[in-house]
């Protein structure tokens, strides 16, 4: 029976020693993971953190919560299976972006077009890691790596345009080192009823060290990213004095104060419009044409899966005249065999 007592994110750990490269990025997100279940008070009994195959699915080993590790690109079933038949846990996946947007894709996108009530942590650093530095969905057109000698001619998937494009109503970013940010966006995510998904620019420092680092770079992050605060105006910059417009229907950089443009022309953020239009621009913008959008890009509202799944059962109950197991092998054409 569990206690009654506050949990920290310590109390998130198992007693597993963490087998991820030093330096890799997803030691902070697992942290980060931690400190938002502790800061949500969620009990460990009540939590189950799904996940496929990669280097970023070996994170439920090292949570004392319910887990599974499943198999490769399968991991948005299991997690929507087990939120169907427990609709009282917080399901969590975990998957990278080979796992997801490649094998795992059409799982992954029907989960988002049915709107099941899970949250999953999307790993992008643009490689596979665990099978040693192949290209994945998410590289570079133009990539080298072990399966692309001479550059790859394929254009790479966008999570955001993506998500959006298979109907999904909760997409946010955020980067590997950022915890604050980090944690304040799966907060979002956990809060938000139907499929989340969060993806983290994260970095392998092994086989594909600095992939985002012309954004990521505390040197010119501030210039290069935008955190959008819904009900808050999408100014962005060092100086905080760059900011987003709509020119007629497509995205502007601007400087506040240039121009005669004030403060008060800047777009402010709807992070919960029904309409996703301006959403996906600001999920598929990118450097160096304009800022990453980061923090919670489209929170809407929507039929959840599992809650209509239930009530459905639950009307299909009240209705039927079968209502126990004699019931039901004793109707319709009933004979006896001698």
């Amino acid at each position: 029976m569990a206690d009654n007592k506050k949990l920290a994110f310590l109390d998130y750990k198992s007693d597993q020693n963490v087998r991820w490269c030093p330096g890799c990025g997803n030691h902070a997100i697992l942290n980060a993971l931690q400190k938002t279940l502790a800061e949500l008070e969620l009990p460990k009994e009540k939590v189950a953190v799904i996940s496929g195959i990669g280097c970023s699915s070996r994170l439920p080993y090292y949570m004392d919560t319910y887990g599974f590790h499943t198999i490769h690109g399968r991991a948005s079933v299991i997690a929507s299976g087990v939120k169907v038949a427990n609709p009282r846990l917080s399901v969590w996946q975990i998957t990278g972006d080979g796992d997801a947007l490649a094998i795992g894709g059409n799982h992954f996108i029907h989960a988002i077009r049915r709107n099941v009530d899970i949250n999953v942590i999307l790993f992008n650093n643009q490689i596979y890691g665990l099978t040693k530095g192949q290209y994945s969905p998410t590289s570079k057109r133009g990539f080298i790596s072990k399966t692309s000698p001479y550059g790859t001619i394929e254009y790479p998937f966008r999570p955001g345009e993506l998500t959006i494009g298979a109907r999904g109503y909760f997409f946010a970013r955020t980067i590997d080192k950022e915890i604050k940010l980090s944690v304040e966006v799966m907060k979002a995510a956990a809060r938000h009823e139907g499929t989340s998904i969060v993806e983290v620019l994260q970095n392998c420092v092994i086989y594909n060290d600095n992939t985002h680092q012309e954004i990521t770079d505390k040197r010119f992050k501030d210039d290069r990213t935008i955190i959008l605060e819904h009900g808050k105006p999408m100014v962005f910059g060092k100086d905080r004095n760059m900011g987003l417009v709509l020119d007629g229907t497509k995205l502007r950089v601007v400087t506040i104060g240039e121009g005669g443009i004030t403060e008060k022309d800047i777009l402010v953020h709807d992070a919960h419009s029904e309409d996703p239009t301006i959403h996906l621009k600001l999920a598929d913008m990118e450097y160096p044409d304009f800022p990453v959008a980061l923090g919670v890009i489209r929170d809407a509202e929507a039929p959840v899966y599992d809650q209509c799944a239930a009530e459905q059962i639950e009307e299909i109950r009240n209705k039927s005249k079968i209502k126990t197991f004699h019931d039901l092998v004793t109707s319709g054409e009933v004979w006896e065999v001698k």
